[in-house]
């Protein structure tokens, strides 16, 4: 996956080859934020514009901005899957929590 980082925000990039443009969404926030550009130089610079109008907007209205990500994560998964996910776990030493995290980490970096 292609991505830019700023300011602790990420963004997808796409390659629109009819209009032959890039194009950015920031992901792991509510808000729909999207910038396009005609060079890696010009999209580069709308991000980081996308993500300083969006900082500037919350400000304004005193609203905290969303965050990618909190640290918390909720899960609701089949009991046999938590049942193996905690016996494999527990094996390795782990809390679930810790196990959970290090498994989740492996699959975000192999993508």
């Amino acid at each position: 996956m292609n991505t830019m980082t700023y300011k602790g925000y990420s963004a997808r990039i796409d390659y629109d080859d009819r209009d032959e443009i890039f194009i950015g969404r920031i992901l792991g926030i509510d808000h729909i934020i999207g910038f396009h550009a005609e060079s890696v130089g010009e999209l580069r610079s709308a991000f980081h514009e996308a993500v300083d109008d969006y900082l500037a907007s919350c400000k304004k209205l005193g609203k905290e901005p969303q965050r990618a990500a909190s640290g918390r994560l909720m899960l609701r998964i089949a009991p046999d899957v938590h049942k193996a996910a905690l016996i494999t776990a527990q094996a390795n030493g782990k809390s679930l929590n810790q196990w959970a995290e290090r498994v989740l980490a492996a699959a975000a970096q192999a993508n």
